[in-house]
């Protein structure tokens, strides 16, 4: 252990001598814990015939260990009341249970376990591959998934941002069990791992527990690649059968670390992000256009991406279309009032605290951003940073966004996506 303490209210960090960061919120009036590894890999860092390794990963550490089968694990967990999943992104992977905070050694253990030592035996690699493979299916077969990836695709052709983090159907029917587990060997070290933990806990105890079931192996993850932003594509799509157009709009927007990241948290509050918003009263209320309509934005490591999403009848996709473009431009032209501005502070600051009343969201909270900011704010801080935006800050963050940057559509439908080019 190097260094331990406390940054904020109930919030402790210790890194271990390994490199390793453990990362804990007490809340003791709850009865119940939340345990997270949080693995600093994801898809950006797979390469040729890797596509998909890390999303295979996720699915295969629940599989077994050298001392438990995949119903030993579930079992395990699911008897004492609790649940476990997983989940895999662009830039990390996460493995989680929350369980009794009577069983707190039994998450630590179990992750541990799975987490360090994986059996990767073949015939539980083969039986997970069809499973990946269904689920590709399952995506293919929901164009509104699709979609989404399409405008990844678009936004950043020839990058990893661009790619599936499930990966291709080649690659999952092709990755050998020993390319796997090579994978793993990689990139699963203690100084590329978060163990973040939130209810009923004391920090000693969890750092105990972590450090008793540490690896021998030392060392870090590979460096990660730095890939070349290319043009964005201007049209992208998939013709489908569907009886509704799935299509987005969007552009490149800022990094996970920007200072102007709470600016367009608030900007993309007001212009799409609730029942309340521009977006919604304009596409749904006044016209109905669309049952589903909202703006969204996701931050990586150095880039990240501001869209838009409706489904609408296929007859009416080029009047949504118009309807969308022409409320991105009247943002870029009038910004946003004073009253709006305000509204969407207040929603912002309100579901930041109704978010986090369970262990499972404050461990999410708090893993996240120690793995990818290497700081937890309090949620004072987070809120006193939203109520610090004023309407210059919006303003700015919309010249950059909307205004400077090339907008993409990618589109799902019974049409060639010829037709919008």
């Amino acid at each position: 252990m190097v260094s331990s303490g406390a940054e904020v209210r109930g919030v402790e960090r210790t890194r271990l001598a390994s490199g390793l960061r453990v990362v804990t919120e007490a809340m003791p009036e709850l009865r119940s814990v939340a345990v997270g590894f949080w693995v600093g890999t994801g898809a950006v860092d797979e390469t040729g015939e890797q596509l998909g390794a890390s999303h295979f990963l996720e699915h295969l550490l629940f599989k077994g260990t050298d001392t438990r089968s995949a119903a030993e694990i579930a079992h395990a967990v699911e008897s004492v009341g609790g649940d476990m999943n997983a989940f895999t992104t662009q830039e990390y992977t996460a493995f989680y249970v929350r369980v009794p905070d009577d069983h707190l050694a039994l998450a630590l253990d179990i992750l541990s376990d799975v987490v360090w030592e994986p059996a990767f035996r073949p015939d539980e690699v083969d039986s997970e591959r069809q499973v990946i493979l269904e689920e590709i299916g399952m995506r293919d077969d929901t164009p509104d998934d699709v979609v989404h990836e399409l405008f990844a695709e678009a936004l950043y052709p020839e990058h990893p941002l661009g790619r599936s983090v499930l990966g291709t159907r080649e690659s999952i029917a092709a990755m050998p069990r020993e390319a796997i587990a090579a994978y793993h060997g990689e990139h699963y070290h203690p100084a590329n791992v978060v163990v973040a933990a939130a209810g009923n806990l004391d920090h000693e105890r969890v750092v105990e527990l972590v450090e008793a079931r540490l690896p021998q192996q030392s060392g870090a993850r590979p460096a990660r690649a730095q890939s070349r932003l290319v043009a964005p594509r201007a049209v992208i799509g998939r013709r489908r059968p569907t009886e509704q157009a799935h299509l987005v709009v969007g552009m490149r927007s800022i990094a996970r670390d920007d200072p102007d990241r709470y600016a367009l948290s608030v900007m993309n509050q007001a212009f799409g992000g609730g029942m309340s918003s521009r977006l919604f009263q304009e596409v749904r209320e006044k016209r109905g256009l669309a049952y589903s309509v909202y703006s969204y934005r996701a931050a990586y490591e150095d880039t990240g991406a501001l869209g838009v999403y409706a489904g609408t009848a296929p007859e009416r996709v080029r009047e949504t279309l118009a309807v969308i473009e022409g409320e991105l431009a009247r943002l870029v032209a009038e910004g946003l009032p004073e009253e709006e501005l305000a509204a969407a502070k207040g929603h912002l600051r309100g579901s930041t605290a109704l978010s986090l009343e369970s262990s499972s969201s404050r461990m999410h909270r708090i893993g996240r951003s120690e793995l990818t900011l290497g700081e937890v704010p309090s949620v004072d801080e987070l809120v006193a940073s939203v109520e610090a935006v004023e309407p210059d800050d919006v303003g700015r963050v919309i010249e950059r966004v909307l205004a400077n940057e090339a907008q993409v559509l990618s589109v799902v439908g019974p049409f060639d996506p010829e037709d919008f080019a």
